[in-house]
């Protein structure tokens, strides 16, 4: 028997903050998305899309990258394909680091900082940080192929005491 449901196809994740006062430093937020094979779906991805970057399949692309919060709206924003990632990969989280250039900044440093997680134009998930305001980082986001091939969308809003680069290791965790 076939499911009525399609599962999630395409999604875009839309990161927005308020840039720092005049004269201090910029807050600069990334989105990151850690991609897993079907056969190793924790630990290590087998890329990350990240700093104006594409997946190798241009499956996952970073489209905005700013790294002041300035402008208008959304000052972060990704595009994950799903149906047309590989049926080699079954797991794809998205998750938000904060550059630790100036010393250590959390969520409750950056002013407005807020994320929507949309299909189309059905909104998934949305988050203003406020759960992890003492985080550097945080998971977002959740994809998971299920046995059919479809993709399912699991909210997860987790935060993480970690710069950028060790962010990385902490998305690959079962543990949450």
């Amino acid at each position: 028997m076939s499911s009525l449901s399609k599962g999630i196809s395409k999604v875009e994740v839309a990161l927005k903050w308020d840039p720092s006062p005049f004269g201090a430093p910029d807050h600069d937020l990334d989105i990151v998305a850690a991609t897993y094979p079907a056969d190793a779906p924790y630990g290590k991805p087998a890329y990350l899309v990240h700093f104006d970057s594409r997946s190798p399949d241009g499956t996952i692309t970073l489209n905005r990258d700013s790294r002041t919060g300035q402008g208008l709206g959304t000052d972060e924003a990704m595009t994950l394909e799903l149906e047309r990632l590989a049926p080699t990969y079954a797991r794809v989280v998205v998750g938000v680091a904060i550059q630790q250039r100036e010393g250590r900044k959390t969520f409750g440093d950056v002013p407005n900082s807020s994320i929507r997680i949309l299909e189309g134009h059905a909104e998934l998930a949305t988050s203003d940080f406020a759960d992890v305001s003492e985080s550097t980082a945080a998971i977002v986001a959740e994809f998971t192929r299920d046995d059919v091939g479809e993709w399912k969308f699991r909210p997860a809003v987790r935060g993480f005491d970690a710069d950028p680069a060790s962010f990385a290791e902490h998305m690959g965790s079962d543990k949450f």
